[in-house]
């Protein structure tokens, strides 16, 4: 029997403010010590007053807009109840019947075509403590850093729209790539701002009901996602197969074994006893505020990407890498700009500015793990250095290590290659010297021209490219090569 895979994802992301949500401490906690951005309100001490902040409502309201979501009228917070140890208060505020958006959509592109995910929910809550775990050769023990609670955490939840793993990872990084333009987050996964548990069924194909769900946690990046999804969908299979019982539950996911192992049931549905929080009272969204907040969304990522294939000439691929990144994106029409006045046509700059973007700038950010915000390498260097790559003043390999040491340390390219005599030789008489070198010591490539072998001129020219350090012009190199082995 042939079954498909059934994903639904729920993304929690912490918001871009300066306070928590419901306090006046400080939302960043990353570089503090452990429990000392923490007040009496976010410690969840008994006869504190929660308030609301209003700037993340906003950020969860343009999030919304963003994704094509209804915008509530009227929204609420209320209260979660379960028994964590990280959960200051013993219970979480939340958002439960009253989401500030609902029923929206996201695009997402793959391998097999768009797609089309519905977004559930939109709402927003807060963040709870953090639990540290500690083993000593004698005892086990956990610690709480309070510092985590109250941050604002905004919560999207999508249908079971997905498919497959890869169409899960499009999804997160589409929907990442969204909230970065829209800079209510930093949107990142390694330092726990972008969360996600997903939820994964199986059921014979033509088949309407789920399967039971599994909802995975402790995946901790993209790849990690990915990789648990693709563990979990073999081993539903696989328990259909053998015809062992699929279990309703929570697995956590391991990065070290590459496996998915049991937490908990889910067999039963926990109650969390929702009931709205006594002490902030219902609030209006007004549509005035909501049409300004939509005014002011910026163009993003699928919008981006269209006007790069229409204006720049690009391909759709290219444009999509370009525009997932705001700051790339940003870089990229900077370095077109610049170029402005150039001869080269528009299109020539557009191509030649992403084949360096993607290409060596992408490598050397992900060696390095940089962001391309903090890229040494101004606009201008880059526009110079291709300058020199079409004068033939550098060759496409000599660019290459000039755009790397221009990475490394931000001086433009003139100075590097004045520096490391670095420029392409592209005088006859001095390339004629080295033709006729190698020629007279490469014989038997000689011999093999001459009966009509034609990759001789190529190892010939590589001789060349030898002798002159790298240095030569290969189009002068070749068509001095083969006037010379004419003459013979």
């Amino acid at each position: 029997m042939d079954y498909e895979t059934i994903i639904g994802l729920e993304v929690h992301s912490q918001l871009n403010t300066e306070s928590k949500m419901f306090c006046s401490c400080m939302s960043t906690y990353q570089e503090m010590e452990p429990n000392t951005t923490i007040c009496p309100v976010c410690v969840g001490m008994p006869g504190t007053l929660p308030i609301p902040n209003i700037t993340a409502i906003r950020h969860v309201v343009r999030t919304g807009l963003a994704l094509e979501c209804q915008i509530s009228s009227e929204s609420k917070f209320d209260r979660k109840n379960y028994p964590y140890p990280d959960l200051m208060k013993g219970y979480q505020i939340s958002q439960f019947d009253k989401p500030i958006a609902l029923d929206g959509y996201l695009l997402i592109n793959g391998k097999y075509g768009a797609n089309k995910v519905r977004v559930n929910r939109v709402h927003l809550e807060e963040d709870v403590a953090k639990l540290m775990h500690r083993s000593t050769k004698d005892e086990s023990y956990s610690l709480l850093d309070i510092n985590r609670s109250g941050v604002p955490l905004m919560e999207i939840v999508s249908e079971p729209d997905l498919k497959s793993p890869d169409q899960a990872r499009d999804y997160l990084t589409s929907l990442r790539s969204i909230l970065r333009y829209l800079q209510v987050s930093t949107a990142n996964m390694e330092e726990g701002s972008f969360r996600c548990d997903a939820n994964i069924s199986i059921r014979p194909i033509g088949d309407t009901e789920l399967g039971p769900k599994v909802e995975i946690k402790n995946m901790n990046s993209f790849r990690a996602v990915h990789k648990a999804l693709t563990f979990e969908e073999k081993r539903q299979r696989d328990c259909k197969r053998t015809g062992e019982r699929i279990v309703q539950e929570t697995r956590g996911w391991s990065d070290q074994d590459g496996k998915t192992f049991s937490q908990r049931s889910k067999e039963h549905a926990h109650d969390y006893r929702y009931f709205p929080e006594p002490d902030i009272p219902p609030f209006h969204i007004n549509e005035t505020e909501v049409l300004e907040l939509k005014k002011s969304l910026p163009e993003l990522p699928k919008v981006r990407c269209a006007r790069f294939e229409k204006s720049y000439g690009l391909s759709d691929k290219e444009a999509e890498q370009l525009t997932l990144s705001k700051e790339m994106a940003d870089y990229f029409e900077q370095v077109i700009l610049e170029a402005s006045d150039d001869i080269v046509p528009l299109h020539a700059r557009a191509k030649s500015a992403s084949n360096w973007l993607l290409g060596e700038m992408t490598r050397l950010l992900n060696e390095k793990g940089q962001d391309i915000s903090l890229v040494k390498i101004g606009p201008a260097h880059l526009i110079e250095l291709q300058s020199m790559v079409d004068a033939k003043t550098l060759s496409s390999t000599m660019a290459k290590e000039v755009f790397e040491k221009m990475f490394d340390t931000g001086m433009p390219p003139t100075e590097i290659v004045k520096k490391s005599g670095m420029e392409q030789v592209s005088d006859e008489s001095t390339l004629q010297t080295w033709v006729e070198e190698a020629i007279e010591a490469n014989e038997k490539a000689v011999e093999d021209f001459l009966s009509g072998k034609e990759t001789a001129v190529r190892f010939l020219v590589g001789q060349v490219m030898k002798l002159a350090k790298g240095k030569a012009n290969p189009q002068v190199a070749e068509q001095l090569v083969i006037k010379q082995l004419k003459k013979l």
